[in-house]
C-alpha cells in the first residue's frame, strides 16, 4: 500500500513537459503545475503567436502569466528526492532512434503513443491527455503513432487530404478535386476506405482458406514424412535381412564346394597312395626276383643252373597296367571355371537388378509430377545441356562442338572398339535423363531420328532390333522436309505440324510423358506420349543420308 502511495505521488509531482520531477515547480492560474524552465521555454515559442496556452488544458491568456512558485510541490519533491526516489514514472519512456518522438516534448523528447490525423502531431502519454479530456478535441481522429504524418498533407496545396480520386486511384484534398482533379469520380476518403475495406475482408479471407488448406497440406506432408520414415526403416531392415540371408546362402555353397572338393581330395589322394603303395610292393618283388635271376646268371655250375632256371625264369603276370596315365594338371580347374562362371551369371544378374532398384528408388515421390509446361518460358526452367557418348557413336558419325552435334559421313571414323557402340547409323547421349528435362535439337538435311531410349538397347541385331524405330525400348520422331512420323516397337503414328528445322523435346519421367514441339516464331505441340518408363532415357539420334546432321543447342 506504501509502494502505491509513493507511486501516485511521484506521477503527481512529475512535469508533463520534460516528464521528470518537478524542478523548481511552479502554476499557472488554470492549476497546472510544471518545471519553471520547461514552461518558460514552451512560452517562448508561442510568443509570436501573441497569446500563450496551457500545455495540458490548453486554456490561452492574452498576456504571459505570471508564474508563482508552488510551494507545496516543492516540499514533497525534496520529500522525495530523500528516499532516493528520481527516476520517471516506468510508463514514461524515452524516444529511441526507431521510435516516433512526441512533437510536444521540448527537450529529451518521449516516445508517442498516437498521432492525430486533425492536428498533424504525434503524442506522448501525458501530452495526449487534453485528447481524451477536452470537448474541443472529441472529433480530432487518433490513429496508431505514425511517423510518416506528412503524407497526410497535400504537396501542393498544403491541405489535409480527405478525398480519394477512383479515376487516378489517389488521396487528394478539397482544393485538388476542384483543380487538376476537377470532374474525376471522388469519395470520402472515409467511404472509400469502408469500401475497400470490404475488398480487404474478401482477401482476408480467401487467404485464411488458403492459409486453412496449406495448413491441411502441411499436416498430410507431416504423416507422408512420418509413413516415409517408417516405410523406409522397414526397407533398409528387411533389405539388410535379405542381403544377410543371400551373402549367408553364397557362404554356404562355398563351404559346401570347399568341403566337397576337400572330400574329393582325400578320396583320389587315398586311392592314389593305395596304389602307389602296391606298385612299390610290386617293385620290391622284382627288385628281389632280379637278384635271385643275377644270382643264378652267375651260377658256374651248368647242372644247378638248369635245375633251377625253370622257378626263378618264370614271370608273373604284373596286376597293374604297364603305364598308369594320369591327367594334365587340371585336377579342380574345372571346377574353379564352374564357380567363375556362376560368378559372371551373378554379377550379370546383379548388374540388371540394380538399374530397376535404382530406377524404383528414384521413383520413390510423394508428390504430384510438375504440370505441363504451357508456354516455351515455363518448359526452358527445365532445360539440360545434352552431350553424345562417343562410345557409342556409329564408325561413321562424326562427332564436333563437344560433342553436341552429329554429322553423318562417307569415311569411318577413327573409333575403339565398345560394346556400347551402334552398328546402326544412331549415337546416344551421355546424360541419362530422369525427372522433368528439356532440350532443343538443330537438323539439317534429307531426314532424322530424335529419339530417346533405355541404355540397354540392342547395339547391333538381323532383325533391326538396335534401331530407335523397331522395339519397344525407344520412342522417336523421324523428321524431314515433308513433315513428321512417330515410331515405337514397329508402329508408326502420322504427325501434323509445321515443318521446323527446330525440334523442342520435354520429359517428365516420372509422369511417363513425353512431348515433342516445333520450335519457329512459336512453340507448337507435335506429338505426346504417356506411358510408363522404368529405366533412365538417353536422348539418341539417328541418320539416314551422308552430309546430314543434328546439333544439341545450348539453350540461355
Amino acid at each position: 500500500m506504501a509502494q502505491m502511495n509513493v507511486q501516485l505521488d511521484r506521477e503527481k509531482i512529475c512535469c508533463c513537459i520534460c516528464l521528470d520531477l518537478l524542478k523548481d515547480p511552479v502554476t499557472t492560474s488554470c492549476g497546472h503545475s510544471y518545471c519553471m524552465n520547461c514552461i518558460k521555454e514552451f512560452w517562448d515559442g508561442e510568443d509570436q503567436k501573441g497569446t500563450h496556452s496551457c500545455p495540458q488544458c490548453r486554456e490561452t491568456f492574452q498576456q504571459r502569466p505570471v508564474l508563482k512558485k508552488n510551494t507545496l510541490l516543492a516540499d514533497l519533491v525534496e520529500d522525495l528526492k530523500k528516499t532516493g526516489l528520481q527516476a520517471a514514472p516506468a510508463d514514461h519512456c524515452f524516444a529511441g532512434p526507431e521510435d516516433v518522438a512526441c512533437d510536444v516534448c521540448t527537450g529529451r523528447k518521449m516516445k508517442a503513443v498516437k498521432s492525430c490525423l486533425v492536428c498533424l502531431v504525434s503524442y506522448c502519454k501525458n501530452h495526449l491527455q487534453p485528447h481524451y479530456e477536452s470537448p474541443a478535441f472529441k472529433k480530432h481522429k487518433l490513429v496508431e503513432v505514425s511517423a510518416k504524418l506528412q503524407q497526410h498533407i497535400c504537396s501542393r496545396h498544403d491541405e489535409v487530404m480527405k478525398i480519394f480520386c477512383r479515376t487516378d486511384q489517389q488521396c487528394i484534398c478539397y482544393l485538388c478535386s476542384m483543380d487538376e482533379h476537377k470532374g474525376h469520380e471522388t469519395v470520402p476518403a472515409a467511404a472509400e476506405r469502408t469500401e475497400k475495406q470490404k475488398e480487404l475482408q474478401v482477401s482476408r479471407q480467401q487467404i485464411q482458406k488458403r492459409i486453412q488448406d496449406r495448413e491441411k497440406d502441411v499436416k498430410l506432408l507431416q504423416q507422408e514424412v512420418e509413413a516415409i520414415n517408417v516405410s523406409a526403416d522397414k526397407s533398409v531392415k528387411d533389405g539388410e535381412k535379405i542381403f544377410t540371408k543371400l551373402i549367408l546362402l553364397i557362404r554356404k555353397k562355398s563351404s559346401d564346394v570347399k568341403e566337397q572338393i576337400r572330400s574329393q581330395q582325400e578320396t583320389e589322394v587315398s586311392r592314389v597312395k593305395e596304389l602307389q603303395e602296391k606298385l612299390e610292393n610290386e617293385i620290391t618283388e622284382l627288385k628281389k626276383k632280379d637278384a635271385e635271376l643275377k644270382q643264378l646268371s652267375n651260377t658256374e655250375d651248368h647242372n644247378q643252373f638248369l635245375q633251377n632256371f625253370p622257378s626263378l625264369s618264370a614271370l608273373s603276370e604284373s596286376p597293374h597296367s604297364s603305364s598308369i596315365n594320369v591327367c594334365p594338371l587340371r585336377y579342380f580347374e574345372d571346377v574353379t571355371a564352374a564357380v567363375s562362371e556362376l560368378r559372371d551369371k551373378l554379377q550379370d544378374i546383379l548388374r540388371d537388378t540394380w538399374t530397376n532398384i535404382s530406377l524404383t528408388l528414384t521413383e520413390v515421390d510423394v508428390l504430384l509430377s510438375e504440370p505441363e509446361p504451357k508456354t516455351r518460358a515455363d518448359i526452358l526452367t527445365y532445360s539440360k545441356l545434352i552431350t553424345l557418348d562417343p562410345n557409342t557413336a556409329n564408325r561413321y558419325l562424326l562427332l564436333s562442338e563437344g560433342n553436341r552435334k552429329a554429322t553423318l559421313m562417307e569415311v569411318k571414323q577413327f573409333y575403339s572398339d565398345h560394346p556400347d557402340r551402334f552398328t546402326d547409323w544412331q549415337v546416344q547421349s551421355r546424360e541419362s535423363l530422369v525427372g522433368c528435362c528439356y532440350w532443343e535439337v538443330e537438323w539439317k538435311g534429307n531426314k532424322v531420328d530424335l529419339a530417346v531410349s533405355y541404355k540397354n538397347i540392342s547395339r547391333s541385331g538381323d532383325s533391326n532390333e538396335s534401331d530407335f524405330r523397331y522395339n519397344d525400348k525407344s520412342w522417336s520422331l523421324c523428321c524431314d522436309s515433308d513433315g513428321y512420323v512417330f515410331w515405337h516397337n514397329r508402329v508408326k503414328s502420322s504427325v501434323s505440324g509445321p515443318v521446323s528445322t527446330r525440334i523442342g523435346v520435354y520429359l517428365d519421367h516420372r509422369a511417363g510423358f513425353l512431348a515433342f514441339y516445333s520450335i519457329s516464331r512459336t512453340m507448337t505441340l507435335l506429338h505426346r506420349v504417356q506411358t510408363t518408363f522404368i529405366q533412365p532415357l538417353h536422348a539418341g539420334v539417328g541418320f539416314y543420308n551422308s552430309g546430314d546432321s543434328v546439333e544439341f543447342i545450348k539453350l540461355k
